[in-house]
């Protein structure tokens, strides 16, 4: 499943749609129709090719809102014809690819509902359309994004990236909150924070040093978000 690139200009942003110019687009991708949604982020097609959404992460199973992004992947395309862009082969078989649908690129449609985070770096495709489809649902408290009522409890004091690894957090309100936290990959942890307390925990091999997000909620949404590069932080 060889698609040629497709250059794609961002013609505006409105009320978090996403619209494009694809240049010559018909003559470049390929047109599929989907059998199965299995999650958020991967789709089967007839043919029986799997396709994993490049750019993208979506909730695991039995974590917030994995239904909804699932829910959400099967009312835009479950069933339709769509048109495929890939960047080649995963680590886990499966074909890497932009899907879209009546030309709206259908990645950046999950991100902006806030049903998805950036799973994206330097050396990937079309970066700077998924950031701000990102940027538009965190900024809109969408989903994922929305912010719990105790987000002021909880400061980072330290996220330290190379061997040994090591976080640090505080916790500055006079109550119990249980947390759970994650990276970008699939690593998730649950701990509970004392009262006016710091919590350290070390790791192993856990956190890229190139470039990693750190995800930290309780059960009312999201306490802290942190994302690094090689030479970039996000607050």
């Amino acid at each position: 499943m060889t698609i040629k690139p497709i250059i794609i200009t961002i013609l505006f942003l409105t009320s978090g749609i996403f619209y494009y110019n694809i240049t010559d687009a018909k003559s470049n991708l390929q047109t599929f129709q989907i059998s199965q949604i299995v999650d958020g982020d991967t789709v089967r097609l007839t043919n029986g090719a799997t396709l994993r959404l490049i750019g993208i992460n979506t909730p695991e199973r039995n974590m917030p809102y994995f239904q909804e992004a699932k829910s959400f992947l099967t009312t835009l395309i479950q069933n339709k014809s769509v048109q495929v862009q890939s960047f080649g082969i995963g680590k886990y078989g499966r074909t890497l690819a932009f899907i879209f649908l009546n030309d709206k690129n259908i990645n950046t449609q999950i991100l902006s509902a806030g049903l998805a985070t950036l799973y994206c770096y330097e050396n990937d495709p079309c970066l700077d359309e998924l950031k701000q489809a990102e940027e538009f649902a965190r900024l809109n408290q969408k989903a994922l994004w929305k912010k719990s009522p105790d987000e002021n409890c909880i400061k980072l004091i330290q996220l330290k990236t190379d061997e040994p690894e090591k976080l640090i957090l505080q916790n500055k309100c006079d109550k119990q909150i249980n947390i759970t936290f994650k990276d970008d990959a699939t690593h998730i942890y649950r701990e509970t924070l004392n009262p006016k307390s710091t919590f350290t925990k070390k790791f192993s091999h856990i956190w890229n040093t190139n470039g990693d997000s750190l995800y930290i909620s309780d059960d009312k949404g999201l306490l802290l978000f942190h994302r690094y590069q090689a030479s970039t932080e996000y607050p």
